[in-house]
């Protein structure tokens, strides 16, 4: 979805060319199918291939996928989810990423999030 949402339109080729271990083409087709069928893509033909494009802006999708990752990892838990996420070697924080965090926190407070 991410190389669809920066590409903004996509042929097969075009997205497993882009990505870093890809599977065969014909699983990049099924996977491709399989979101067109759950609204996520559109399809449009384009001579004999077909183009892919999002149905939903990058911001929205990811809300809906962190969603869904609370929900079904983490039982509905934030605090489960952000544990988690700080027990990660690669999720180390740097100072400015710390202090916007708190920022973020406070401002979710306020909003009475």
């Amino acid at each position: 979805m991410d190389i669809v949402h920066e590409s903004g339109a996509a042929t097969a080729a075009r997205i497993r060319e882009r990505m870093a271990e890809p599977p065969s083409y014909s699983a990049v087709r099924s996977v491709l199918r399989i979101l067109v069928n759950k609204g996520h893509l559109v399809s449009e033909p384009d001579g004999a291939r077909y183009l892919y494009s999002p149905t939903v802006p990058a911001s929205r999708a990811r809300r809906s996928a962190m969603r869904h990752v609370l929900k079904t990892f983490f039982g509905g838990s934030v605090e489960g989810a952000v544990a988690t996420l700080l027990e990660l070697e690669e999720a180390r924080l740097n100072p400015e990423e710390r202090e916007r965090i708190e920022i973020l926190i406070d401002w979710a407070s306020r909003e009475g999030r």
